[in-house]
Parts: C-alpha cells; sequence; structure tokens
C-alpha cells in the first residue's frame, strides 16, 4: 500500500476528521458570510486536523502525502462550507509550492513556526525593478483569499528584460512578508464571501532572488527546492496542483447544492404529490449524482497518473498536461450548469433568501470568476494541439 496515498491509514484519517467537521461548518457558514472571513476557529480547526500538513515536506512536520488526498479532505469540507474549502485549498497548496522555491525561502517563512501560512494572487500585474540580490517590486494584485489568516503572500509579476518588457516566459512568484503588504478591505460579492479575497498592495520593496520562483521551473518540473525536497510529490507540476484548490471546492459544492436539493425534494409539494415522488426530480437527483462522482473519478484518475510518471522518474507528456488542465477547468461549467438545473426545479421558495440551495448556487456561480476555471482558453489549447498546432500555454 502507498503509505502517502488515498487508501493509507493516515488519508482515511483525513477526510473522516473532514467528514466530522460538517455539523460545525455548517453553524458557522452564515458567520462566515456576515464576517466575509472563515472563522478563526475554523482555521484552528483544520490546523488541529493536520490539513495544512498534507502537502507541506516532512522537514517541517508534514505529511507530504498524494494531491488526491488533499483534494479529498478540501471536496469533504466544501460540501458543508465552500468558502471554508476554498481558502483551505488555496492556503494549504502554498505550502507545496513553498517547498518548490530555494530552501532558504521555506526556512525564512517556517524557521520559527511551521505552522504561518501564506494567500497568494498570481496574477502578472506587479511592476519590477530588477536590482543587485533580487528586486524591487510594487503593485495592486486582487482576490487573495484567505488573506486575513496569513503572514505572507504569493504575488505574481513579469521579470521585465531589454529585449522583452512583458513575457509570460519570464513570469515569476514573489515571496513577501506580511511587514511589506497591506491588506486592503474591498471583497463585496454576492457568493463565497467568506473567503475574504481582499485585495494585497506592496509599494515598491525589495523581495530576494531565493523568494522568487519562475514559472518555467514549474513548467520543467525542475525547480530549485528539490535540491531538498526531492520526493516525487515535489516534481508535480505547478499548475497541475494549484488549480485543482479551486475547482474542488466547486464540486464539493455541487455535492451540497444536491444534497440540498433532496433536502427540498423530501418536503417540497408539487400539485397533490411530494417532490421526492416527481420522476422529473428524481431523474435530476440521478443525473446530478452521477456527473459528480464522473468528475471526482477524472480528477483522481488524473492526479494517479501523474504520481505514477514521477514516482517513475518520468516526464508527463504534454498531451497528458492539456487534457488534465482542460478536465480541471471545465469541472466550473459543469457544476453551474447542474446547479442552476436544481435550483430551477426546486420552484420558487429555491430563490428566496436564506435558500440554501441558493447559497450554494452562487458560490458556485463566483468560482467560475478565477482564471483557472475560465475553460475556453484551456480548450482552443487542446483543440488546437489536436489539429496539430504547438502548445501554447505552459500553465499546464
Amino acid at each position: 500500500m502507498n503509505e502517502y496515498g488515498l487508501e493509507s491509514p493516515r488519508a482515511q484519517q483525513l477526510i473522516e476528521a473532514a467528514r466530522a467537521m460538517g455539523p460545525a461548518l455548517v453553524q458557522r457558514r452564515a458567520q462566515a458570510k456576515t464576517e466575509r472571513r472563515v472563522p478563526d476557529a475554523t482555521v484552528q480547526d483544520f490546523h488541529d486536523a493536520g490539513f495544512f500538513k498534507i502537502l507541506q515536506p516532512e522537514q517541517w512536520g508534514g505529511y507530504a502525502m498524494d494531491p488526491q488526498v488533499f483534494y479529498m479532505v478540501g471536496y469533504e469540507v466544501a460540501r458543508f462550507c465552500p468558502s471554508s474549502a476554498w481558502i483551505l485549498g488555496v492556503i494549504a497548496v502554498h505550502n507545496w509550492q513553498l517547498a518548490v522555491f530555494d530552501d532558504q525561502a521555506a526556512q525564512d517563512v517556517w524557521e520559527k513556526d511551521p505552522t504561518v501560512l501564506i494567500s497568494s494572487s498570481y496574477a502578472p500585474v506587479g511592476k519590477v525593478k530588477v536590482v543587485d540580490g533580487g528586486f524591487r517590486l510594487s503593485g495592486r494584485w486582487s482576490f487573495s483569499s484567505g488573506s486575513e489568516h496569513c503572514k505572507w503572500a504569493f504575488l505574481g509579476a513579469v521579470v521585465p528584460t531589454p529585449e522583452a518588457p512583458f513575457d509570460m516566459a519570464n513570469y515569476r512568484t514573489f515571496l513577501v512578508p506580511i511587514e511589506d503588504y497591506e491588506i486592503a478591505d474591498n471583497w463585496d460579492v454576492v457568493g463565497l464571501q467568506g473567503t475574504g479575497s481582499h485585495d494585497i498592495v506592496v509599494d515598491d520593496v525589495f523581495v530576494p532572488e531565493h523568494r522568487t520562483h519562475k514559472s518555467m521551473d514549474g513548467f520543467l518540473c525542475d525547480n530549485p527546492g528539490n535540491a531538498v525536497n526531492d520526493a516525487p510529490l515535489y516534481r508535480m507540476p505547478f499548475m497541475q496542483v494549484f488549480v485543482r484548490a479551486v475547482c474542488t471546492a466547486t464540486l464539493g459544492a455541487c455535492e451540497g447544492a444536491l444534497q440540498s436539493f433532496i433536502d427540498v425534494a423530501k418536503t417540497r409539494q408539487v400539485g397533490p404529490n411530494k417532490m421526492k415522488d416527481d420522476p422529473f426530480a428524481r431523474q435530476l437527483a440521478a443525473e446530478v449524482r452521477t456527473e459528480i462522482e464522473e468528475m471526482k473519478l477524472v480528477m483522481v484518475r488524473n492526479f494517479d497518473a501523474m504520481m505514477e510518471r514521477c514516482r517513475a522518474g518520468e516526464a508527463i507528456a504534454v498531451d497528458d498536461r492539456i487534457r488534465y488542465r482542460y478536465d480541471s477547468a471545465i469541472v466550473a461549467d459543469r457544476c453551474l450548469a447542474l446547479s442552476s438545473r436544481m435550483l430551477k426545479a426546486s420552484g420558487s421558495g429555491g430563490v428566496r433568501q436564506g435558500s440554501e440551495l441558493l447559497d450554494y448556487h452562487l458560490d458556485i456561480l463566483c468560482s467560475q470568476a478565477h482564471v483557472a476555471n475560465h475553460s475556453v482558453p484551456f480548450a482552443n489549447n487542446m483543440g488546437g494541439v489536436m489539429f496539430g498546432a504547438e502548445n501554447m500555454d505552459y500553465a499546464i
């Protein structure tokens, strides 16, 4: 048995811990929505259960488990509170990314406290100036989910060169401590309110070279951190790992919506009959269940295949990476379509304030705003390659 895989005892314990949090997560969901942040108690529960350790290197007290474990834990959390699952996904996945930075960066963050968390905003909006020993960084980044729970931030920018002032091949992630940035409170949205995805503002701060990560290193699966963190897990392509954090929260939210739909069907009267006896409602529930299970299986299958290649010390074929990337991006589209069908079938009660089904629907709707869940570019790239064109995307 793979001690780091889904069938391992530790993995099963983590998944069961996520399920056991269900009642507390449901109870706190309204608080998260009103306060526009996941409650501190929930983040502490995640710490206590070891969720932030799942992808963290063992040298820092982490479990270094297969990504499948991490995403199944996130899926269970999202069934009860999509906002909580969202910040768990996009924060805890950073413990994987920090492992592929130069090891000095991990020492900077975790040497005194290996439980310190990192938020992010990867949009390439930063202004960069190359200086001795590193860079000067400025900018304003949107959508840094869970930032109020974190002490560092990953921020995206392109390093300019004389030949190419803006070439995404020169994109890097910059690691910045909280002392060097401001959190601008501006999260006002119709769904995923609890994610607290505020803006991050940086004004001309120094970032040493070792606190940056080249996207091309992530694409080539050959990173500075691999000198220390050489387990197969840390040979995964960066974007393949990160993007599942957001599509998994969406998929778990769809599962939560399905349960809400079932609860409505058990009590709602449709003419002389209960909705649960309506053939259309029964068919819809069956179709939603089948599509959710299919998407879960595809996600696990893709990671099984990638981890198999990494354990063998082999490269993951670009064509496969393109397909895996599209498989992830299309999840939000499919979940929104399923949620829309369930909301429509639930009748006028489904659109009233306080409707649990509506809350899940709006969370799924907002999840589509994340660039990782925008499927069209990935479909175009995949279709182009199928027609003989060259791959045009290095975020795979």
